[in-house]
């Protein structure tokens, strides 16, 4: 039998905002707090592989957890345009991150990270058919460095940079799976 008793006692309890800043809100529904979006912005995840069979990753400082993190590229919807949809706004990021422009993007579905502290879920994306177009590292505000990695040395590149010091998004283990499930 389920204990149903935390989920009837948030069910019926309104969520209160207790504090907003401009991208992210701290949230008190019955005995829960977590972090939120604001103005219901989205993420996109992207797993971009080119023609070479390299998986693209970018590594980036997060003020956050106070290092550099290595990740799949990655994004919000609807921070710049209200309304943008899932496709542009993946486009737009990877190019951004990247270099790298899609000649397609396949959503895979929606997934959470840690749902036991934010209510934020991120749509993983695929993108195919790749164009060089650019160098990449981000906007004004960001320094990403891109990386290229042989599919078959991911496992080795993601412990390279673990032993470097970098922090591994958890979004990585998507590349790491048949080294870690084998």
């Amino acid at each position: 039998m389920t204990d149903t008793s935390a989920t009837a006692d948030t069910d019926t309890d309104t969520p209160e905002t207790m504090w907003e800043g401009r991208f992210i809100k701290m949230v008190k529904q019955g005995k829960w707090e977590y972090a939120s979006r604001c103005r219901g912005i989205g993420a996109a995840v992207i797993v971009a592989i080119t023609d070479a069979d390299e998986v693209i990753l970018v590594e980036q400082y997060r003020v956050p957890i106070g290092r550099t993190c290595l990740e799949l590229p990655a994004g919000l919807i609807g921070d710049v345009d209200e309304g943008e949809p899932l496709i542009e706004a993946a486009a737009r990021e990877l190019e951004e991150e990247t270099g790298y422009r899609p000649g397609s993007i396949e959503p895979l579905g929606v997934f959470h990270s840690s749902p036991g502290m934010v209510s934020e879920g991120f749509t993983l994306v695929r993108a195919r058919d790749l164009v060089k177009v650019g160098d990449g590292g981000g906007d004004e505000h960001e320094d990403i460095t891109v990386h290229l990695v042989p599919r078959r040395e991911v496992a080795a590149f993601v412990a390279r940079k673990r032993n470097e010091g970098l922090a591994m998004d958890v979004k990585l283990l998507l590349v790491l799976a048949d080294t870690l499930l084998g």
